[in-house]
């Protein structure tokens, strides 16, 4: 029984870079599918030790086909994997490039003191790059612990004019993302509807681009909290208050860092932030915050995560004194 061309193509599209060679050595008519652009619609390549031979050099002229591309370096202790994972970023973003939406992801052991300089370095140059034509409307870091600058995030701003959603909250222990970056960036991406970063990139004066006139519905605001927020201005119950009137449908994510001093968790956890996910990865006594969040955050609060120290005396009783939380 034959697949008509179509159908194949939609199922090589959920098969990653290395399973798609795979699968073209195994007939002529599965190799020919694999030029067409449904096949490349969704694309995920694994950059790891022996996966370069398989995949990249036989494939990376369709790689300007993909519209959502998501790169995951698997091992970046190993320089071949980071290397092949800045060649797949090169490819896709090459003459011709469809690409809107870009996901990078590293997992595993890091070298040794390695800050990332060349896969960002390989970021940089793709987004600088005049041969292509990147313009993308995603773009999502969140997995990729490089300590990110403002220039990075600059080149990303003035090279996607149409970026809808822009994650930057990958968790480093450094933030070197400044207000001023986050403000110009608001600025030159009118269109931007979601939004993750640090609490201490941002500001009033920064979410306030939020509710100049004619700005578009914003929809997603995700915010991670650590130790360089005990030196950040806190966004006052006011202005959220402000925020969530001028766009109702907005949604905020927070995760507290453990490293984020326990005195700022209630300043930052505001009575009019509309909370849906909260992380509170703190490692320490959480009863008030837990009863703060369930006297406020009652009408949004879909998702709770705790890392908590051990129960303090009391800590049961006011637990159970909330009326969502009694057992059926």
């Amino acid at each position: 029984m034959e697949f008509p061309e179509e159908v194949l193509a939609h199922i090589f599209s959920y098969l990653p870079l290395w399973d798609r060679y795979s699968a073209s050595l195994v007939c002529k008519a599965w190799s020919q599918t694999m030029t067409h652009p449904f096949v490349w619609y969704y694309t995920e390549v694994r950059c790891e030790s022996g996966a370069e031979a398989h995949g990249l050099p036989q494939f990376c002229q369709f790689l300007r086909l993909a519209r959502h591309l998501k790169i995951s370096i698997r091992h970046p202790k190993e320089e071949s994997g980071r290397g092949m994972a800045v060649r797949a970023l090169g490819h896709a973003a090459g003459a011709g490039s469809r690409l809107s939406a870009l996901r990078i992801s590293c997992t595993g052991e890091f070298p040794l003191f390695y800050s990332g300089e060349d896969v960002l370095q390989g970021i940089r140059a793709a987004f600088l790059s005049e041969a292509g034509g990147l313009s993308l409307r995603e773009v999502d870091l969140r997995e990729m612990p490089f300590t990110l600058n403002d220039s990075l995030v600059l080149d990303v701003a003035r090279r996607s004019p149409g970026l809808r959603r822009l994650f930057i909250n990958n968790k480093t222990l450094v933030c070197n993302v400044t207000t001023e970056t986050l403000r110009e960036v608001l600025g030159l991406c009118p269109q931007l509807c979601a939004l993750g970063a640090f609490y201490a990139s941002l500001s009033e004066e920064v979410l306030g681009e939020l509710l100049r006139p004619g700005r578009a519905p914003f929809s997603l605001l995700e915010l991670y909290c650590e130790r360089s927020d005990k030196y950040a201005h806190v966004i006052s119950d006011r202005f959220w208050e402000a925020l969530r009137r001028r766009h109702p449908s907005l949604a905020v994510n927070v995760v507290l860092n453990h490293t984020l001093p326990a005195r700022m968790f209630l300043k930052i956890l505001q009575p009019s932030l509309p909370v849906r996910d909260l992380d509170l990865v703190t490692f320490t006594d959480l009863a008030n915050e837990l009863a703060f969040a369930a006297g406020n955050y009652g009408d949004t609060l879909e998702r709770l995560v705790l890392q908590t120290s051990a129960p303090a005396a009391g800590w049961t009783r006011r637990w159970w004194a909330w009326p969502s939380a009694a057992p059926d």
